[in-house]
């Protein structure tokens, strides 16, 4: 067909079964090859007529808008040469008119995505589908984040599913999350802000900056990126943070429109910010602390200032303490930083604080949290301070017409507790605290806070909210380097719990448990208050408080009930679109000895659970029935009940609604289910209603030919 001497490509198989198999990229859900970076992937070329010694043959990668061989966008790969900018080609085999030819890219190749075409003397030629996605490879020894552990890589960077553990740490609980990083469009959504960063080619090769810059782009606040935050309680415009079940949805929406999607909360933020970075290959994982401090001033203090009924007071505070906070750990090593700092970064896409100018946080390591080397970048003094503030409460008081603030306690050890992440390759909580801190009053813990204190300028135990001026000196104290728990004299000491299950519709029936342990005859008064509060700590409504005093003897203890009516919590609960948690403040004061303590518990409201009825296993592409049932076992009519469904590989994301349910009654849904994945699959179920938030569930089903 062609004269002899012009040699041409007549067509390219990229071999994508062969390929995506052993580069752990078979699950992307896309038409084009998707390679991991490092690793040799082979390309069958085929040619007008057998290749020569002579012959010239170059594959050609090109990144970007515009490839230019002199800027490092645009590898011109020729076989058996030495390699170029890393990379390197090689002839397999050649049969006749086929040459199969194997490539290996850097291992520090930008990610991206990546133009293929074949030059031979004066033809160019483009292959269809010739666009290839170059991820970081966990896999390869010399790429930066590579993991050793095979189970943690099928956990990080492979399980499209998991957990987000919520709630407080007086009771933890898990949402099942859908990361999807396989799903169509999401890697393509990921490509696309790779784009928008602007990140130059050299900065794409580093996943140091990519997450940095993924922390700025899955909030919406300078760049237009994925999800806006809102935590107003009122999201008629959009999607209730509480609504999600998944990444997939919110990605693909963000992809198909380019405009941020309404709206997001932390777990929301790190849900997707955990898909983003498991889909670019970088090892990632959503970390929740409880009782997590926002110090705004990285002073390591939290003020919370207290009414004289002792409830929370939302005006003054400009720092708060979440019941808990979702950020991520990206996994790598730190090629910028002095050594030992490799392995775990803490990144944070939920806008709280500008970095540089953005809304963006991370990589920090989470060894320089637990040294105390705060100077590290990035972001590093922000991250400390969220797990090891010091909570301080005032109360305040009117006197004589002016407000006056008294300092009734300190918490040391309250802030960062319970960090916890999904366990590897097992559906249970696994607890990190200790890669985070070393344990409470420890040698190194004083140590590694001493380091940090002399990186962050403490303030004095002054309150700071805007009528500072009116405060009385407590004799001029300031806060000593390492503070202590409280010494009482009569060993105080307050605990809160709840004696009934806090069913939504029922009495929360709460109780303050008030110990003495010292010889001598006490005289406590206590001041207790409930309230119901936003994750975050903002204080929705108060729902009653007591005020008593008590006598103890040395060791004993008293317990004093604390009881709400439903009418005095329910008007509120059905009226904000978020789950809001129970919070109980106790206030001790001992007349003899001019003790104080203050202690507070955040509680989470009980639900009935959903049950999921399926076969455990099913044939790929054979239909099977998934039955969602739950009954309403509480004294309330649940409004405008929706459910919502999603099973990667088994159906798109559906919403049920169910209308009210009356206490009593028995909901019950079906959907028809087509696998069309291989391999353990998970459904996850989720219940919302005027009343209630929380209630989800997920059940797995093993998929076989």
């Amino acid at each position: 067909v062609f004269p002899e001497s012009d040699l041409k490509v007549t067509g390219v198989d990229f071999l994508k079964s062969q390929n995506t198999r052993q580069h752990h990229t078979d699950g992307y859900n896309i038409k084009n090859l998707v390679v991991r970076r490092g690793q040799p992937f082979q390309v069958q070329v085929s040619l007008s007529r057998e290749l020569r010694a002579a012959d010239k043959l170059s594959l050609r990668f090109g990144i970007g808008e515009n490839p230019m061989k002199n800027r490092g966008s645009l590898l011109s790969l020729k076989p058996e040469r030495e390699d170029f900018n890393g990379w390197n080609i090689s002839v397999v085999k050649k049969n006749g008119r086929e040459c199969l030819l194997s490539v290996t890219s850097s291992p520090n190749a930008p990610v991206g995505k990546y133009n293929l075409n074949v030059k031979t003397s004066t033809n160019i030629y483009k292959p269809e589908n010739g666009v290839v996605y170059l991820l970081f490879n966990p896999w390869c020894e010399d790429d930066v984040v590579y993991m050793e552990n095979e189970a943690q890589r099928k956990e990080y960077v492979l399980n499209d599913t998991g957990y987000i553990y919520v709630g407080s740490a007086y009771s933890i609980y898990d949402r099942p999350w859908n990361f999807g990083q396989f799903e169509e469009f999401v890697l393509d959504a990921c490509m696309y802000l790779l784009d928008k960063s602007k990140l130059s080619l050299s900065d794409r090769r580093n996943p140091a900056n990519v997450s940095r810059a993924m922390s700025a782009l899955v909030n919406a606040n300078d760049d237009s990126g994925v999800l806006r935050g809102d935590w107003s309680g009122n999201y008629i415009n959009g999607t209730s943070p509480m609504d999600w079940i998944g990444s997939v949805t919110i990605l693909q929406n963000y992809y198909k429109t380019k405009k941020p999607i309404a709206y997001g909360q932390c777990w929301v933020f790190a849900g997707v910010l955990n898909t983003v970075m498991r889909c670019l290959g970088v090892p990632c994982r959503c970390v929740s602390t409880f009782n997590a401090a926002h110090d705004t001033e990285e002073n390591l203090r939290v003020d919370v200032y207290l009414n004289e009924k002792g409830e929370k007071l939302n005006s003054l505070s400009f720092d708060s303490v979440w019941n808990f906070h979702v950020w991520n750990d990206a996994w790598m090593k730190r090629t910028d930083l002095p050594d030992g700092f490799d392995g775990w970064q803490a990144i944070d896409s939920t806008p709280q604080e500008q970095s540089q100018g953005r809304f963006q946080c991370g990589p920090c390591p989470v060894k320089a949290v637990r040294e105390g080397d705060v100077y590290l970048p990035y972001d590093s003094k922000f991250v400390y301070a969220e797990v090891n503030a010091d909570r301080v409460y005032w109360v305040v008081k009117k006197v004589n017409g002016k407000e006056k603030y008294f300092k009734v306690g300190t918490e040391t050890q309250d802030i960062g507790k319970n960090i916890s992440t999904k366990a590897v390759g097992q559906n249970r909580r696994e607890d990190i605290t200790w890669e985070y801190k070393y344990p409470e009053g420890s040698k190194e813990e004083r140590q590694s806070m001493q380091r940090a204190y002399s990186f962050i300028r403490p303030s004095g135990m002054m309150p700071r909210s805007g009528y500072a001026s009116t405060v009385q000196t407590l004799g001029g104290v300031t806060q000593p380097l390492v503070p202590k728990e409280p010494v009482t004299k009569t060993g105080l000491h307050l605990e809160i719990t709840n004696t009934e299950a806090l069913h939504p519709g029922n009495p929360l029936e709460l109780a303050i448990t008030v110990k003495t342990s010292v010889p001598g005859n006490w005289t406590v008064d206590i001041i207790g208050s409930c309230q119901l509060q936003y994750y975050t700590g903002k204080v929705e409504a108060n729902l009653g408080s007591i005020k008593e005093t008590i006598n103890l003897d040395g060791t004993s203890e008293m317990q004093i009930p604390l009881k709400i009516a439903p009418d005095a919590y329910m008007k509120t609960l059905s009226s904000v679109e978020d789950e809001v948690l129970i919070l109980v403040t106790a206030i001790a004061e001992v007349q003899e000895t001019n003790d104080k303590l203050t202690k507070e518990t955040s509680m989470r409201f009980e639900y009935p659970p959903i049950t999921v009825q399926m076969p455990e296993t099913a044939k790929l592409y054979n239909d099977f029935t998934c039955a969602f049932i739950f009954k309403n076992k509480l004294n309330v009519i649940l409004e405008n009940c929706k459910l919502m469904v999603e099973g990667l590989g088994i159906f798109k994301m559906t919403t049920f609604d169910q209308g009210d349910i009356m206490p009593g009654r028995i909901m019950k849904s079906e959907i028809i289910c087509t696998p069309t994945r291989l391999g353990e699959k998970k459904i996850v179920a989720k219940l919302i209603s005027n009343q209630i938030k929380g209630i989800s569930t997920e059940k797995a089903i093993t998929i076989i030919e």
